[in-house]
């Protein structure tokens, strides 16, 4: 269907609307509000040609406008088409702000509630009350109505995620929730995001692409637990987990009748028996006691508006779900997973470099990752190396390691401008040859059943100018100041973002991304609650021992290049000589194994201490990956790690 009769069709369904609707809103998410959605999910997508993983479209009568964030700018503005307007988040008016002051009074302004978050919902209509405009919720999807070649639904298997990878079962983990419910005086609790699911169930799937979770709800009472799925996708090895821990499984669609049970305390589970025995052996001294455990907890950021509306408000906890913290803090299995996963992934990395050095040597002439040159040799009958079969044999390197079950993300390979695409998705038909004078940046990262992967290097191999070479040394102190900080306990990640940005501030760079987000075990990549970022939400959850985040910062400049390193860290206990006011502190260890390119950095602009920690993590480096490698990959990672004297 042609761009212009996709608005054409959804327009005529907003006119034909009961009431008519002024204005649509679609948003990026599912049913789940999830970051990365299936390909019968990508409805925003769909409607505005638009492909990055966020965003927001407003489609009115007369116009359509895209809003998205810093991290996609370029993509946004290649990808739509004249038919709309992008709007920059941070520089432009909100959407809820530029609706209620641009659409007509009283209009009606539609969303389809399955797909937008509690928090979301109630923020647009406190905006539009202003104007006496109405958010409507659609019964159902208009954007699925013109959808016509719209992907069937998969019926991919549900797996356990046995203990020797979880390391919690999940009696313990319903018992911990349990005591939260009581704690918050809450009878039930709704739980709508996937990877919530999935940890609290261990259980894995592959119902989303690239996330190894399963499209599925979960309610939790003190004495019952159910899994809302689509029971075909279901081994007996699932079915006989379930059973065994006291959880009901129901088809995917009963949650809505089934929460509307919850709201007026008449859920209640077919087997009896079951529901008792969870509900005495994981929490014996939880009572259903009405008069003092009457609320429904519900996560507001995650939970979707239409099963919201189907509970009484008055008796409501909106409150961060206390699964999304428990997730976050790995218990020592998951960190030893962690650990292993990332020397495994760090050895397909430097293989990888390994083979791209001799590759662009022997096709392009090239000086290669140690040496400089000012002429590169080409030759237009070789064989051609792009973006996309170079990412393709990082991932061959990958899918040769224990474990592996597949990549985390789009993998993100970048030449010269493309690498200024902050998350630049490249494609086969159109992407670009690696080209040896330009910087080549790939981010990538893989999902083992012992843990999820996330690292970003920037190379050159050709001569990088002197300007290049200030820039990726500026990232590299950013990335080094925020890998070696110490802090108090308490301490947040938007107070720790600006750590890795005063080498950039000192020549008047910056980068519109945050710095670091958690990483799941064998589950998303991007994790929260917490983050690093200059954004406000990065100051809701202090960074605590046994989280998981990354250290990215970056430089991008618009149509030549773009910079970015990143590491997972660990974040521990800190041994200081002293404590103040007992408060204790906290520090990061480096799990993530690669080499930076020496060639890249101007050492000139590094202090002695950056040199010392640049030399110990090259050394670490090597010797923890060297039995991973042959002994050709060997001899070149030496090289690559060799220590630096400036003398």
């Amino acid at each position: 269907m042609a761009e212009e009769d996709k608005l054409a069709s959804l327009r005529s369904l907003m006119a034909s609307h009961s009431p008519p609707l002024h204005a649509l809103l679609v948003p990026s998410e599912d049913y789940h509000q999830s970051e990365y959605v299936s390909a019968r999910d990508k409805r925003r997508a769909f409607i505005s040609g638009f492909a990055g993983s966020a965003g927001l479209a407003l489609v009115t009568m007369e116009e359509a406008r895209l809003w998205t964030d810093g991290r996609y700018f370029l993509q946004a503005a290649h990808e739509l088409n004249d038919q709309w307007k992008l709007m920059r988040m941070g520089e432009d008016p909100p959407v809820d702000i530029w609706m209620a002051d641009n659409l007509p009074k009283d209009a009606a302004i539609g969303v389809d509630p399955w797909c937008v978050s509690v928090d979301t919902a109630q923020k647009w209509e406190r905006a539009f009350s202003k104007k006496q405009q109405k958010l409507i919720q659609t019964p159902r999807n208009l954007v699925d109505e013109v959808w016509i070649s719209r992907p069937p639904l998969e019926l991919n298997p549900v797996a356990v995620h046995p203990p020797q990878f979880s390391g919690r079962s999940v009696a313990d983990k319903l018992k911990d929730l349990r005591e939260n419910l009581v704690q918050e005086k809450a009878r039930g609790i709704l739980i709508t995001t996937l990877d919530e699911v999935a940890w609290l169930y261990n259980i894995r799937g592959t119902d989303v692409s690239y996330c190894p979770v399963v499209h599925a709800f979960a309610v939790v009472t003190l004495n019952s637990a159910f899994l809302y799925v689509d029971q075909r996708k279901l081994s007996s090895e699932v079915n006989i987990t379930m059973k065994e821990n006291g959880i009901e499984v129901r088809d995917y669609g009963a949650v809505t009748s089934d929460v509307t049970l919850l709201a007026s305390d008449q859920l209640k589970p077919i087997s009896s028996t079951n529901a008792t025995r969870a509900s005495i052996s994981e929490s014996g001294h939880h009572n259903n006691n009405s008069s003092s455990t009457n609320f429904i907890w519900v996560d507001p950021g995650n939970c979707c508006f239409a099963l919201y509306s189907k509970l009484n408000t008055n008796e409501v906890l909106l409150q961060q779900s206390p699964l999304a913290l428990a997730k976050a803090l790995k218990n020592p299995v998951e960190m030893d997973g962690l650990k292993k996963a990332h020397i495994r992934d760090g050895a397909a990395v430097v293989q990888y470099l390994v083979w791209l050095d001799k590759q662009v040597q022997e096709l392009y002439g090239a000086s290669g990752y140690f040496l400089e040159a000012e002429n590169i040799k080409k030759d237009v009958n070789t064989t051609r190396l792009t973006e996309v079969s170079a990412s393709d044999k990082l991932e061959q390197f990958r899918a040769s390691k224990e474990y592996f079950r597949g990549l985390s993300f789009p993998t993100i390979s970048s030449v010269g401008p493309n690498a200024a695409i902050i998350h630049y998705t490249p494609d086969a038909k159109s992407c670009a040859d690696l080209d040896p004078n330009s910087i080549y940046l790939f981010d990538s990262g893989a999902q083992y059943l012992d843990g999820t992967t996330d690292i970003t290097r920037t190379v050159h191999f050709g001569k990088p100018t002197k300007h290049e070479k200030a820039c990726y040394t500026a990232v590299l102190k950013g990335h080094i100041a925020l890998g070696n900080a110490q802090f108090p306990s308490g301490t947040n990640g938007n107070t720790l973002d600006v750590l890795a940005r005063i080498p950039l501030w000192k020549y008047g760079l910056d980068y519109r991304h945050g710095t670091g987000h958690g990483i799941g075990s064998y589950l998303n990549v991007h994790e929260g609650p917490h983050q690093i970022s200059f954004r406000p939400a990065a100051r809701n959850v202090p960074l605590q021992a046994s989280m998981t985040v990354t250290d990215e910062p970056g430089y991008y400049e618009d149509g030549n290049f773009g910079i970015r390193l990143e590491n997972v860290l660990i974040i521990k206990e800190a041994d200081t000589e002293f404590n103040f006011d007992d408060k204790g502190y906290l520090t990061f260890e480096h799990i993530t194994w690669a080499p930076y390119q020496t060639k890249l950095i101007d050492f000139s602009l590094l202090v002695p201490e950056e040199i010392e920690w640049l030399n110990n993590y090259h050394s670490k480096c090597s010797d923890i990956l060297a039995p991973y490698l042959d002994e050709s990959e060997k001899a070149w990672l030496k090289k690559a790690t060799q220590p630096v004297c400036v003398c």
